[in-house]
């Protein structure tokens, strides 16, 4: 379950790919939540038109709790912009944040927010998903030091704890940065703190974190007093990957491409209204919070100032994903054991 307390370290990232076959093998024997404005009966024209003309269902499962990087969507909602495309967009939140990948591959839901290296490492387990939007072109992940540890780069750590949270791939990120700093990445003591990210560097039990966003957990570090430097892993030999990506299944791809593709054209929508009204999108968000983990208005503030630089295609539309910044992340994995050298990033994205 998503913990309650907000100062925890809840960016989990944990994916477990074991139980996905379970539940790929019980998809094939249900419909879809995105179809159900099919029908196998015989209907009069009349009738016909007006199922026609019924909004189609799509459901949209989050990553993690509502909060500022999902504006653009609760704009979009709330302001109409997927009905004006035809549609009746459901956004869900997931029991667990291991979710929604899981799902969206099993045809539980149409689509899911997810991360680049993780849609990856999913294709390299054969799960069939597929990145149809980047949202977040930046790492928000980045190494965490106490801003008054005089650690000043990765190499710095040589010798002290490192506290990681539970994933692998941010182990690579850590041992990629140190050693891209000229230091050896065996003499980093690095350790498991799970959700504990906060707790664990604001109490000293650690030197370092790695697995902190720099528009959550940073921000609440430094409204408890305890002020950290962050350092950008793009500095030191990790790829420039997407942070947050929207993912579909390949076959949900081609049952609802059409769809996708609307939910696409509202999302651009909602964001450029996020861009021109970042306030009052945040006020459309917070009437939208989970009672379970209310929002504060200041971070989400400050949270949506980082993030709008950091979600901005530039010339291209928001979503745009170029195949160089998968390529990379691909070759980056495959170096780290962290996914089969036969896997073609070509094969993982598509702009639609």
């Amino acid at each position: 379950m998503i913990p309650n307390n907000r100062s925890a370290s809840t960016w989990k990232r944990k994916i477990r790919f074991a139980p996905l076959l379970l539940l790929l093998c019980l998809s094939l024997s249900t419909s879809g939540c995105g179809n159900s404005n099919s029908s196998t009966s015989s209907a009069p024209t009349a009738s016909s038109d007006v199922k026609s003309a019924q909004p189609h269902k799509l459901t949209i499962m989050l990553d993690w709790y509502p909060n500022a990087v999902h504006s653009f969507l609760y704009a979009a909602q709330q302001n109409g912009y997927f009905a004006e495309q035809g549609l009746d967009v459901d956004i869900q939140m997931p029991a667990d944040s291991n979710d929604a990948l899981k799902l969206v591959a099993a045809g539980k839901v149409d689509l899911a927010l997810s991360y680049q290296p993780q849609v990856l490492m999913a294709r390299g387990e054969q799960i069939p998903v597929k990145s149809v939007a980047a949202i977040v072109r930046h790492p928000l992940n980045h190494l965490m030091v106490p801003a008054n540890s005089g650690i000043t780069s990765p190499k710095d750590l040589a010798g002290k704890i490192a506290g990681y949270s539970s994933i692998p791939l941010y182990e690579a990120m850590l041992r990629t940065m140190v050693k891209s700093d000229g230091g050896d990445p065996a003499a980093v003591n690095l350790t498991d703190v799970g959700f504990d990210l906060i707790p664990a560097i604001s109490t000293g039990r650690v030197d370092g974190i790695i697995g902190g966003f720099i528009n959550h957990e940073q921000l609440i570090l430094e409204k408890e007093g305890h002020p950290v430097t962050s350092i950008n892993p793009t500095d030191y030999g990790v790829p420039d990957y997407y942070e947050l990506v929207l993912v579909a299944s390949e076959q949900g791809l081609q049952k609802s491409e059409d769809d996708i593709k609307k939910f696409m054209t509202a999302a651009r929508k909602g964001q450029e209204f996020v861009i021109e009204q970042p306030q009052k999108a945040l006020e459309l968000l917070i009437a939208h919070e989970d009672a379970t983990a209310p929002l504060e208005k200041d971070i989400e503030t400050k949270s949506l100032e980082i993030l709008l630089p950091l979600m901005d295609a530039g010339d291209q539309p928001f979503g745009y994903q170029a195949p160089e910044s998968w390529a990379r992340v691909q070759q980056w994995l495959s170096a780290n054991d962290l996914l089969p050298a036969e896997i073609n990033s070509q094969d993982a994205f598509v702009n639609l």
